[in-house]
């Protein structure tokens, strides 16, 4: 793993990598084993941020860094999540009739898979899950909707995910969960977290 690293303001560092499996390794990596004066730590698609207490911990920390080594990180290490699922999207169908399959056999698919958070962005709480069939991979759709319902699960390219809040979004939807993806009243916040297993479960309501 080759690691580059980038000033980000006074008291960061941005350390960017090949992939969301490099950055995910990465991000496991500092979390067991941080540098002095860490304070925050976000992993991303192929980037890891850094933030330090101050100036002078994060310089010292590039330094550090720059030598270190990063092993790849066990898919089956993390804490699993299990997601109660209602197939019940308004894309199941096109999605079926797209790639040739049964609405039953997206479903079977998308539901036996084992998922593991790769990072979390676009909005909080919002959890790019790695792992889904390569047969269900899709581009976004080429309108996006203004409205998504809280709870949507979904799926665009090689992810899937759920909308933790209503919001505007053009991934393609497969069906809904009760789950809280995000609570302002929990630590932390948003239920799933980078190097999590998530596994959906069928339901029927």
């Amino acid at each position: 793993m080759t690691l580059r690293l980038l000033p980000y303001g006074e008291r960061a560092l941005l350390i960017e990598v090949a992939d969301h499996h490099e950055a995910l390794a990465l991000y496991d990596d500092i979390r067991r084993d941080p540098p002095a004066g860490v304070v925050d730590l976000v992993s991303a698609a192929a980037s890891v941020l850094v933030v330090f207490e101050d100036e002078e911990t994060a310089g010292a920390a590039s330094r550090t860094l720059r030598t270190r080594t990063v092993p790849r990180v066990d898919r089956a290490v993390g804490d699993l999540v299990e997601v109660p699922a209602c197939y019940d999207g308004a894309d199941l169908g096109e999605v079926a009739a797209s790639i040739g399959m049964s609405v039953e056999e997206v479903v079977r698919r998308h539901e036996t898979a084992e998922y593991v958070v790769a990072f979390v962005g676009f909005a909080p709480g919002f959890a790019y899950l790695t792992g889904l069939d390569p047969a269900l991979h899709m581009p976004r759709r080429s309108v996006p909707r203004t409205r998504v319902p809280a709870g949507s699960i979904a799926m665009a390219d090689e992810y899937t995910a759920i909308y933790p809040q209503e919001s505007p979004g053009g991934w393609r939807l497969l069906g809904h969960t009760r789950l809280g993806m995000w609570d302002l009243d929990r630590q932390p916040p948003a239920l799933l977290q980078p190097g999590m297993r998530v596994r959906f479960r069928r339901v029927t309501r």
